[in-house]
């Protein structure tokens, strides 16, 4: 039986308690912001929370699910999230299985490899693309925020180091019995990928939910700004932007700003632990390469 050595166990144990430190104190903020939250007005602008609400309640939340500009953005973003996530898996998974391939089987993929590899070093840059996107008549279109990136060449090589590492007698057994390279692609890579499918998802929804320039330049009008363009506003202009008179005059700003930011970060906190689990197979697997 394998015995830790006493070195091993002491770098373990001070490796646990820095992981823990730094764990907490990425946590804390958020915790705060969260008490900010359910504090009371007077006692969040006099800046006495903490890390325990004072005066609990639950009104700047009420506040914020009344603002209709507010939802709506959250809902963009929810459209904006799912759309984006499901078309890059589909596009960035095809293109990574079609490139796993050697030349004799797909002719001319070192090329195609390379093509994809050039995007990743230079960019069309902000003029180009916001001409490309007008000529398209994509303003004001969601897909403006999901097409410009929905091939990523990072995730791609990913992927495609992962399907190499896929033993070639499951697909070999598949043609054997009749099936094409999509029904092996569908029965035999994406089921053995699936860590690093999750990873790609997890990558892909945070940059979905976080990209706020491209809806400040694609989107005109408050109706149509994706949530992380319309808080980006909201700290510029105020963040009682869409609100209402009374609420203006009843609530803090500072409770307000919190619940927003808090609601705009939760979906990202409830995904990541569900895909958490895949994350460092993905990683790991999908980076090395025969």
């Amino acid at each position: 039986m394998y015995h830790k050595t006493v070195p091993y166990r002491i770098f373990n144990v001070f490796n646990n308690i820095f992981l823990a430190v730094i764990s907490i104190g990425c946590l804390l903020p958020l915790f705060h912001l969260l008490m900010v939250s359910l504090s009371d007005t007077s006692a969040a602008n006099a800046g006495l929370v903490t890390f325990w609400p004072i005066n609990f309640n639950v009104d700047a939340y009420a506040r914020t699910f009344e603002n209709e500009n507010f939802m709506t953005s959250l809902i963009v973003s929810l459209k904006r999230t799912i759309i984006g996530t499901a078309l890059a898996l589909v596009v960035n998974s095809l293109a990574a299985y079609a490139l796993s391939k050697d030349n004799r089987i797909f002719p001319g993929r070192n090329g195609y490899l390379w093509y994809f590899i050039v995007t990743m070093l230079f960019s069309v840059g902000l003029i180009p693309g916001y001409i490309l996107i007008l000529k398209l008549g994509l303003l004001n279109n969601l897909f403006a925020l999901i097409l410009p990136g929905l091939v990523a060449v990072y995730n791609v090589i990913l992927l495609l180091n992962f399907f190499r590492n896929v033993p070639k007698e499951l697909e070999e057994a598949t043609f054997i019995d009749g099936a094409g390279h999509f029904r092996s692609f569908i029965s035999i890579y994406l089921p053995i990928s699936m860590p690093a499918i999750a990873t790609i998802a997890l990558f892909t929804m945070v940059g979905h939910w976080n990209a706020y320039f491209d809806g400040l330049i694609y989107m005109k009008g408050v109706e149509n700004l994706p949530l992380a363009s319309f808080m980006q506003t909201l700290i510029v202009q105020g963040s009682k932007t869409g609100f209402d008179l009374l609420v203006i005059e009843s609530m803090s700003e500072r409770t307000l700003r919190a619940s927003q930011i808090f609601i705009s970060a939760l979906p990202i906190l409830i995904v990541y632990p569900l895909l958490q689990r895949f994350f460092v197979k993905g990683i790991v697997i999908g980076a090395v390469k025969e």
